[in-house]
């Protein structure tokens, strides 16, 4: 898009919106447009891709705060009912044109009503030049680091401070980042500093690429520093403390923000991934923010009744109090002994009962069991089974 094209075209026009507009109104009008004019809706309608990239222009510009105050600001300075710039000075208008103005300021120092050095700040955003008209290198991001940790049972459960050693892409030290050996690379003629080209898709859009010359970037090392090769960026090692929340489950995915690798030019640090792992617990289990543990009573607790201590996580045992006839397997809660959860509270703590069978009897409990076999004789546990089994 030209500068004369951004100033002369009435994008509140184009979108059917008044100036004063909404975010919300221009976005509205935007999809309505943008669906009655797709190209995929007009297959073969010249006019209808046309006016579909009109309409994608206008969003472009509109759709932006920062790019449609600057609209804003240059048609009210040269557009829409303002002084436009011409070939004359006749009747009163101004001897400059757009070349001038963005090119390195008007004619005649001060010139055109005292805008002297040139109107590319009002563009500068939209144009990625300053006032001088040379390119601003933009800032770039660090690239986001993944790295992994391995915690016991308990630091899963209850948290913990661990330190994790990384290794990441750096400013380098030899050339400052610059990645020329004289600390003065050019800016990229391919990509203009951006560190991208666009690449057509058909249909009115196009997608950006990593410029292939700068590799992103945005500089090219005229003399390549014989450290970093003219990346800029040099592999380095640091350590650091990484708070790992309470309740986080094995393979979980943390991200913590800003902990990566350094940006560019003043450009924000990348994100850390750390992936956790957790070594199994001796009695422990976990299920979602439940932990569980399976406790083996007698036959006589298990028939009779009665109060069975059981451990938990870091605390104090608790008292589980069996009913008489508690079935093998059976599992009750004890609340609030569970993994923490986001929201600060405890899971349970799912309690499974498992009969116990000696392997070896004394003498005496053998008698006990002979006797008590005699006095159940006559009932079978096992005839409702076959009668089920009998009548399915």
């Amino acid at each position: 898009m030209s500068t004369k094209d951004f100033i002369e075209k009435d994008y509140y026009k184009v979108l059917g919106v008044p100036k004063d507009a909404t975010e919300a109104e221009i976005k509205k009008a935007y999809r309505k447009l943008a669906r009655e004019f797709h190209p995929d809706a007009n297959k073969g309608n010249a006019k209808a891709e046309e006016r579909f990239k009109e309409i994608s222009e206008a969003n472009d510009v509109l759709g932006d705060p920062k790019k449609r105050k600057e609209y804003d600001e240059a048609r009210a300075l040269f557009g829409n009912g303002g002084f436009r710039p011409g070939p004359g000075a006749g009747g009163g208008s101004f001897n400059f044109d757009l070349g001038d103005l963005f090119g390195g300021g008007a004619q005649g120092g001060q010139g055109a009503g005292g805008f002297g050095g040139g109107l590319g700040d009002v563009f500068g955003g939209l144009f990625n030049r300053g006032s001088s008209g040379t390119t601003r290198v933009q800032p770039r991001r660090g690239q986001d680091i993944e790295s992994e940790v391995t915690l016991s049972f308990t630091e899963a459960i209850e948290g913990a401070t661990v330190p994790l050693r990384m290794s990441s892409q750096s400013p380098c030290k030899g050339c400052s980042g610059t990645g020329d050996a004289n600390g003065t690379p050019r800016v990229c003629p391919t990509c203009v500093g951006t560190g991208q080209v666009a690449r057509g898709s058909g249909g009115g859009f196009s997608l950006t690429d990593p410029c292939p010359d700068c590799k992103g970037r945005g500089l090219i090392a005229e003399n390549p520093c014989d450290i970093c090769k003219g990346s800029g960026r040099a592999k380095s090692s640091r350590t650091m403390q990484v708070r790992i929340p309470a309740g986080v489950a094995d393979g979980q995915r943390i991200r913590l923000r800003g902990k990566g690798a350094p940006g560019e030019r003043g450009g924000p640090a990348g994100d850390l991934y750390v992936v956790v792992h957790v070594d199994a617990h001796p009695v422990f289990g976990r299920k979602d923010d439940n932990l569980t543990v399976t406790v083996p009573v007698t036959y006589p607790e298990a028939a009779l009744g009665g109060e069975v201590r059981v451990p938990t996580l870091g605390g104090p045992p608790v008292t589980l109090k069996l009913p008489p006839g508690t079935p093998n397997g059976r599992t009750m809660r004890a609340r609030g002994k569970g993994a923490v959860r986001k929201d600060g509270t405890r899971g349970d703590l799912l309690i499974t009962v498992e009969v116990s069978v000696p392997k070896d009897l004394s003498g005496k409990a053998r008698d006990a069991l002979e006797a008590y076999r005699e006095a159940t004789a006559g009932e079978d546990p096992r005839a409702e089974l076959f009668q089920a089994a009998k009548g399915a």
